[in-house]
């Protein structure tokens, strides 16, 4: 367990800082090689086709990003402040998105505009930031037309992994926009209340990035990225474990006509 004076240091309102990329970012950042920080980039098509279903949510009309992953072929899975403007704390219009899956330089495996958004019913922008808010950062996105491809296969949802376990995230960040990349040898250092503490190295743009752990040879997602923040010197980012929360807005997604992500059991 995490002690509680380590929450008011990790999620303090000026500790927790949001990943989503706006104009002045996306403008003064190039792509380049991830090589630092345990970082692999994912530049050539074979070594990255595992992980096609990722890809980049734009934001704004393109003017932001978030990373964003399918669990379904037609849903895919974010971070909820994604959602928002943040000047303003205004949900975007479904206009203002688009899916780009498996974004490599300047091309994508599939574009996709977006029909609904459904945020965790008790997630609130506006509010003060704490490990309840950083628990409800998940939202799920159905795209106006499923993505059917030998080459982009949606992610199955998978139960929390422990403490000390390996887990791997790819994602989409400041200064690599253009090329995935991913950070395999990272881990769970703590968890308390749906909200994981990890060691993997993430950036501005990271925000909804799918954490995964290997099960049977396959990746399934166990968790997504919701912010980062320090303890001490140290780097570190708070995860969303997502089986337990998106089964509390389940019948949410079936009420607005989105057919259930796949989501294993657990043992």
């Amino acid at each position: 367990m995490i002690k509680t004076t380590m929450f008011k240091v990790l999620y303090g309102v000026s500790m927790v800082r949001y990943f989503v990329i706006f104009t002045m970012l996306l403008i003064s950042t190039v792509s380049v090689k991830a090589e630092t920080g345990g970082l692999k980039s994912l530049e050539t098509t074979d070594p990255g086709q595992i992980w096609s279903a990722v890809g980049r949510l734009t934001l704004d009309g393109g003017r932001g990003f978030c990373t964003a992953s399918l669990i379904a072929t037609d849903i895919i899975l974010t971070a909820a402040h994604c959602l928002y403007d943040k000047e303003t704390g205004i949900q975007y219009g479904t206009e203002d998105f688009e899916f780009q899956a498996g974004w490599r330089n300047g091309r994508a495996e599939a574009f996709r505009k977006v029909k609904s958004v459904l945020a965790h019913p008790k997630y609130s922008f506006q509010s003060l930031n704490t490990v309840e808010k950083v628990s409800q950062d998940i939202a799920v996105v159905l795209l106006e037309e499923p993505i059917r491809s030998e080459n982009i296969k949606p992610f199955i949802v998978a139960p929390l992994p422990r403490r000390g376990d390996g887990v791997a995230v790819v994602s989409y960040a400041m200064g690599r926009k253009d090329v995935p990349s991913i950070q395999s040898l990272c881990e769970v250092r703590a968890e308390q209340d749906e909200v994981l503490l990890l060691t993997c190295d993430v950036d501005y743009g990271a925000s909804g990035a799918p954490v995964f752990v290997m099960s049977d040879g396959t990746a399934v997602i166990v968790s997504l990225i919701s912010a980062m923040t320090w303890l001490g010197d140290e780097k570190l980012s708070l995860g969303v474990a997502l089986q337990e929360t998106l089964n509390e807005f389940a019948h949410l997604v079936r009420r607005y006509e989105m057919p259930a992500p796949s989501i294993s059991s657990s043992d």
